[in-house]
């Protein structure tokens, strides 16, 4: 039987060393900090580390992501409040504005990656939420633009038809295609 919190033998050579000292990561399932890095991979184009783990503990298994931060940001609200930025919760309002739409997740997670990194590289320690929801904007405009109006409606706090007719102009002007596949009958 092999000692509480050293690694497993059969990973020696699959894993650095570094991982195999890393501190553990608290499992999710039955809270055990004595948990072990079963398998690491680049994910995100190279811009995060993937990593299975597996609770000796409980038996569970979970995936955490390694990702690059810059700098502690802080979100200054319409309030005045501050928070501290949270890309979790910046992938929530995405998915929400994505929901039963056609785009890769792969495309998706790229868009999110290249907000933070907009964010990270403006240099300052706190942006303002507003700058942050203009990124977002931005980006579902050249994502998906029904996505893309589905965000502003909730962004820009739209208080009547006219206010849709008018983004929607705006982006039948810039050439976007909001109209149904033609191709396929379910969407038409």
């Amino acid at each position: 039987m092999r000692e509480k919190g050293t690694p497993d033998p059969a990973l020696r050579g699959r894993l650095s060393e570094r991982e195999e000292k890393a501190p553990n990561m608290r499992c999710p399932y039955c809270g055990s900090v004595d948990t072990q890095v079963k398998d690491s991979r680049p994910a995100e184009d190279s811009s995060c580390i993937r990593r299975r783990r597996v609770c000796p503990t409980c038996g569970g298994r979970f995936t955490t992501f390694e990702r690059v931060q810059l700098r502690e940001i802080i979100v200054v609200k319409k309030s005045g409040r501050r928070a501290p930025f949270n890309r979790d919760k910046l992938t929530r309002s995405v998915e929400i504005a994505l929901r039963k739409r056609p785009v890769e997740a792969e495309r998706v997670e790229q868009m999110i990656s290249g907000i933070v990194r907009q964010v990270e590289s403006l240099g300052e320690v706190e942006v303002e939420s507003q700058r942050i929801g203009e990124l977002v904007i931005e980006g579902l405009r050249s994502l998906d633009p029904v996505a893309y109006v589905r965000f502003a409606s909730v962004y820009r706090d739209f208080r009547e038809v006219r206010d849709f007719s008018a983004v929607i102009d705006e982006l039948e002007s810039d050439g976007a295609a909001l109209a149904p596949d033609a191709d396929d009958p379910e969407k038409a």
